[in-house]
């Protein structure tokens, strides 16, 4: 482990160390000892964005049955919700640089929590655009969350295990993936039934009970911060802004790219399923829940585990080119062969976000925060994948649709060759 200076006890601060330390034979730890309850307590968190992003993949086939509207304009339950990342983004990275990584968080339950009780009025007066506005409030505070979560997470330790860190922590995310769809499914389509009656409003109020009462619990605790403001970044560009670090440039389409592919997937999953006539919307659901993203969140541990051994850009390669040949077999529409490989997809996937950030952030410094501010705009993939895609779908059919996530997948894999390329000899983070 490499010495850190003693947090100012007066201030909470951290001070984290980032310089290249020469490799040793000792196993370095996950979480550094001291920094174990911040880590807990901010892991807790990538459970509840995880439950809010699926629970969307369920809404879509729901509003589609019972308000009669096309794949095309469902989507915009993704784009509304993926837009608030876009817009806020930014101002989030301003509000946790001035104010705290603390009052970040509690200010994004705040907004995740009040976005959700708006679907109790959504639901008396049955309006589609109400909805729209509760989950353009709730992706406000998720981007608060997660500009603020994901970046305090690959500090808590050791810089060499970043990303192995940041994956077991969004691990939690695939959990809540898998809980959402589940709860959702059993409520919105109780008998199976295409068009399912269940109260929508029903599991975000659970859900904005429950995260204001963590919004109280944060507002109680002390998070140490971490400060950048005395630490350069490392390589050939050290001495320029961030947007000369090439391999943050890359990461940010990389990143973007995967938004397109992995929601866009996940919001006509069970259009997919349902119209292959394999299964019911209920059972699709449930499929989405035990199959895809169960294996989801074990790819997420067991990519943690895999990368304190081998390097993440190198996992990053292999994860890539599996979600590549998965998404040409759904394309070829070879029956329950396409449908496994579209299961097995989500075990690919699941590490590409939290490494790629972390791959992102790596030498960036003083640039951090602000790094992690652009990073998080990259959900608004999640406007454009599942608007293409549900275009793609209305006039041709939904196999051809992933073709959308499947040009995502590329960009993902060309990023990731790139960085296996360069991760000897120079630096990931040197000037083009």
């Amino acid at each position: 482990m490499p010495r850190r200076s003693q947090p100012g006890k007066a201030a909470g601060r951290l001070n984290v160390s980032h310089h290249t330390l020469p490799m040793t034979t000792q196993r370095i730890p996950l979480v550094g000892r001291r920094y174990m309850l911040p880590f807990v307590l901010i892991t807790s968190l990538f459970f509840l964005w995880g439950f809010a992003h699926a629970i969307l993949d369920v809404l879509n086939k729901h509003f589609q049955e019972l308000l009669d509207i096309t794949k095309t304009h469902s989507a915009l339950i993704q784009a509304t919700m993926y837009m608030g990342y876009f817009v806020t983004a930014l101002p989030a990275g301003l509000f946790i640089t001035r104010y705290g990584y603390r009052r970040g968080v509690v200010t994004g339950l705040l907004l995740y929590g009040v976005g959700a009780l708006l679907f109790i009025p959504g639901q008396s007066l049955v309006s589609f655009n109400l909805f729209l506005g509760a989950l353009f409030v709730i992706g406000c505070g998720l981007t608060f969350l997660e500009t603020a979560a994901n970046p305090y997470a690959t500090e808590l330790g050791d810089r060499r295990t970043a990303a192995s860190r940041l994956n077991f922590a969004q691990s939690f995310n695939g959990l809540g993936c898998i809980c959402a769809p589940l709860v959702a499914g059993l409520l919105l389509f109780p008998k199976g039934e295409q068009g399912g009656d269940g109260n929508v409003a029903l599991p975000y109020a659970c859900m904005g009970v429950v995260v204001l009462l963590v919004a109280v619990v944060f507002s109680r605790v002390r998070l140490p911060e971490i400060r950048e403001a005395a630490e350069a970044p490392t390589g050939a560009a050290a001495g320029h802004g961030l947007w000369s670090h090439a391999s943050f440039r890359f990461g940010l389409l990389a990143l973007f790219a995967y938004e397109v592919a992995e929601i866009s997937i996940n919001s006509f999953f069970i259009n997919y399923v349902v119209e292959q006539q394999w299964m019911d919307p209920r059972r699709a659901a449930l499929s989405l829940s035990f199959g895809g993203l169960t294996l989801f969140m074990c790819g997420r541990f067991a990519g943690s585990w895999v990368m304190s051994r081998v390097r993440a850009e190198r996992v990053l390669f292999v994860c890539a080119t599996g979600t590549v040949v998965t998404t040409l077999l759904v394309l070829l529409n070879v029956g329950w062969v396409s449908f496994a490989a579209l299961i097995c997809g989500y075990a690919f996937e699941a590490i590409m976000f939290p490494t790629i950030f972390a791959l992102s952030l790596r030498g960036l410094g003083r640039h951090t925060k602000r790094a992690s501010s652009f990073l998080m705009m990259t959900p608004v993939g999640g406007v454009v994948g599942p608007l293409l895609m549900g275009l793609v779908a209305d006039h041709g059919g939904m196999v051809w649709a992933f073709v959308v996530p499947l040009a995502g997948y590329l960009v993902v894999w060309s990023y990731a060759r790139r960085s296996l390329r360069y991760q000897a000899g120079s630096s990931p983070n040197s000037s083009l």
